[in-house]
Order: structure tokens, then sequence, then C-alpha cells
């Protein structure tokens, strides 16, 4: 079955990932100087690697370290290979940090906050389907990314509507998968975001739930704790977080026509529509990173309590513990 080889794939990324950690992570656990110029950063994308179109749009690109960018189909995805030893910086939701961490082992901080849209989060339907809204799911077959947003904003919605987790048949897919498995028919419904979700409308879906609403608007950069022990490398994640913000700034002052292209290169949707996502977006909630502060660790607790209450926790985590503000006084200045 297709969840199945979600599970499998995750496996496989993860034995993909370790070679390449054990070859790369000598080089960056020895930088210790505050000398930019010899780090090399290896950041995780979801999707597509929008951060790096958006500094090489902004022409804030030329960083004096280098980044390797490396996709990924979700943020959980990036925290494996953080946790992999194959990344020294990922980008998710407040979710796969809570996952990376349950085993109370995480080798990585969550060191600073982007706001950020949460449109293009939903519940879909195939064309065709009788379904109308989330109550309409009961005892149907749900597909969602497990660990991300999707599995959050799920589960809140069924709530809403008065269902259980146990109401309908989950099944943790992957985007792609999750999408296959939408079309096929072997799935009554898919709860995902980002290229997935805009995807899935281009074949006919629909929307019946969003999370648009339920979402905190909170992303996180995660950094592995060895990356926080050189000078040189906290430096040069607090300037490609500033530099991000920089660049969406820019795209907001009269160039969202011009990066809208970009993104319709990108994610093969129409430039008329990429337009108008990318505006929505950016009006809803600018992207505009900020310094670790206690609102953002407390609303990453409550969403991890819901896990708990969900039961895909098996004990209370206290979030704070892999929260750090070591590099607040980098991200203001680079800011």
């Amino acid at each position: 079955m297709l969840f199945r080889r979600s599970l499998r794939t995750s496996a496989a990324v993860l034995a993909l990932l370790l070679p390449f950690a054990a070859a790369c992570g000598g080089d960056a656990e020895a930088e210790s100087s505050s000398d930019v110029s010899s780090v090399t950063l290896r950041a995780g994308a979801t999707g597509w690697k929008v951060e790096e179109a958006v500094l090489k749009f902004a022409r804030l690109d030329d960083t004096p370290y280098k980044v390797k960018w490396s996709v990924f189909q979700g943020g959980d995805q990036q925290l494996q290979a953080v946790r992999a030893g194959a990344l020294d910086v990922a980008s998710s939701s407040e979710i796969p940090p809570i996952f990376a961490a349950a085993d109370g082992r995480p080798n990585f901080k969550v060191v600073a906050v982007q706001r950020g849209s949460t449109l293009n989060q939903e519940v879909v339907v195939p064309k065709g389907s009788a379904v109308t809204d989330i109550a309409g799911l009961k005892g149907k077959k749900i597909g969602y990314v497990q660990n991300t947003t999707a599995h959050y904003f799920l589960y809140e919605l069924l709530k809403q509507a008065g269902l259980k987790w146990s109401d309908v048949d989950a099944k943790p897919l992957l985007p792609n998968d999750g999408l296959a498995a939408l079309n096929g028919g072997s799935i009554d419904a898919f709860a995902s975001y980002g290229t997935s979700i805009i995807t899935a409308h281009q074949q006919g879906a629909r929307t019946v739930g969003s999370g648009a609403d339920i979402l905190s608007g909170n992303f996180l950069w995660s950094a592995r704790d060895s990356v926080l022990k050189s000078p040189a490398q906290k430096s040069a994640v607090a300037d490609l977080v500033a530099r991000i913000t920089k660049a969406y700034a820019y795209v907001r002052d009269g160039h969202e026509a011009e990066f809208a292209k970009v993104i319709a290169e990108n994610t093969h949707q129409p430039l008329a529509q990429a337009r108008k996502d990318l505006v929505a977006q950016q009006k809803q909630r600018p992207t505009v990173a900020r310094t670790v502060g206690d609102d953002a660790v407390a609303s990453q607790q409550k969403v991890a309590d819901v896990f708990t209450e969900l039961g895909a926790l098996k004990d209370h985590l206290d979030v704070k513990s892999f929260w750090t503000t070591d590099l607040n006084a980098d991200l203001r200045k680079a800011l």
C-alpha cells in the first residue's frame, strides 16, 4: 500500500543521508573561528528551493559563506536529516522539531522564528467527490503528511467537526504519494500543504477544510548543536535567515509580478495563479524573521500538548529543552 511505501521512503532517505553526513560532518564541526569565508552551511528546503530562489531574485545570494541547499518533501524529513548529521540547518513548521526531539536526545536547537503564511494548508477531496465538509469524512480514508502541519490541522479540524481521530481511517503519506493516492482513488481525502495542494487543485481537487486559522504561522529554523559551538557558523546562519527576510521585503516592494514568474516556473502553475497566491500569502502574514521569545516557545508547547492528547507522543514533552536564544544577538545585528 502507498502509505507503507511512504514510511519505507523515509527510512531510505535516512540511509542515503548517513554516508553523506559521515563525509561532511567533520568539516562543519571543525570550524571554530569567526571568519565565515570558510563556512559551508548545509540547509534544507521543502518542496522546492524557494529560499535559494528568493535570495537570487533579490540579488542577496552573494553570501560570504557557501550554502548547499537540499530539497525535501517535508520539514519532518529535514529534521531527520539534521538528526542524521546530513544538514546543519533546517526550516520547518512547529511540528517536526517536536517529533525529532521526542526521544529526549535531540542534537539541535530551534534558533529563530520565521513568520509566514498559513495558506495552502488544506484538506482536499478529488474531483467528483460527494464530500462537502470535514464532517462528511467520517469513516473515510484520509491521507496526511505525518508529523507536519497537516497532521496537526487535520486533527484539529476533525475535533471542530465533532469527530475523533478514530472516526476516520488516517493514512500517513508523503506529499507525492498522497497526490497519487488521491487521484487513484485509494484515499477519499488528503491533508497536505504547499506545492502538493497547488497541484491537487490543478487536478480538480476541492477544499473541504483549511488550516489557515488553526496554524500559528510560526516557522522554525533549527540548527545542529555543533553549529552553535562555532562563532562563524552561528554568524552565517543568522545572516542567512536575515537575508531571506530582506529578500521577501524586496519582493513586497513592488516586485511580486516578477517573482511570481519564478514561482510559476518551479511549481508548474499558471502565472496568474502564482501571483495571486504570492500576494495573498504576503498580505496574510509577511515573511519576516524574529528572534526566539517566550511567546514562540509557548505556541509550540501548545502544539506538542495536542499531539500528546492525540497519542502521537507517548509522554509530555517540554519544548523549552530544545530552544535557545544563542542566535538572538547575531540575528538582531544581521536584521
